[in-house]
């Protein structure tokens, strides 16, 4: 029997983390964070499928592709949770499922529009502010609901 299909997709920058902001984000780097995705879903049955894009159309394609065969999906819009409305209705057309996370606390930036992501309406859950180990909390609490 095939594992169910776990997607996890990042927004745009993100494949600098390590290097970008490190006071905000970091120094774990995007490979890293991967890793820990890989082994939480390894240790829950799930097939992890891991992307980070800067294109809106290759986000919008990997959900249409996440619509037909994901069991979840974990999504850090990053700067697409302000302007990405064609990934909002991407979104809201999967029926899975569906986990925000973001490493820094949105609410708690200097930044106030940063507090306000589109891509909440389509979400299950949001994670916030936990850093990279939000993601792993993002996994683990899609293999809960795929165990009930």
């Amino acid at each position: 029997m095939a594992k169910p299909i776990l997607f996890v997709l990042n927004g745009p920058n993100l494949e600098l983390l390590g290097e970008r902001e490190p006071e905000i984000y970091g120094k774990t780097t995007l490979a890293d964070i991967e890793g820990l995705c890989r082994a939480e879903g390894d240790a829950a049955g799930l097939e992890v499928r891991f992307h980070q894009t800067n294109a809106e159309h290759e986000m919008i394609g990997w959900l249409h592709e996440a619509r037909k065969s994901a069991a979840g999906i974990v999504i850090n819009p990053a700067a697409f949770s302000y302007a990405g409305y064609p990934i909002l209705d991407a979104l809201k057309m999967c029926g899975c499922p569906i986990v925000e996370v973001h490493i820094s606390n949105i609410h708690a930036r200097d930044e106030a529009w940063r507090a306000n992501s589109l891509m909440t309406a389509a979400a299950t859950g949001m994670i916030t502010g936990l850093g990279p180990h939000g993601y792993v909390l993002a996994v683990r609490h899609i293999a809960k609901l795929l165990a009930e």
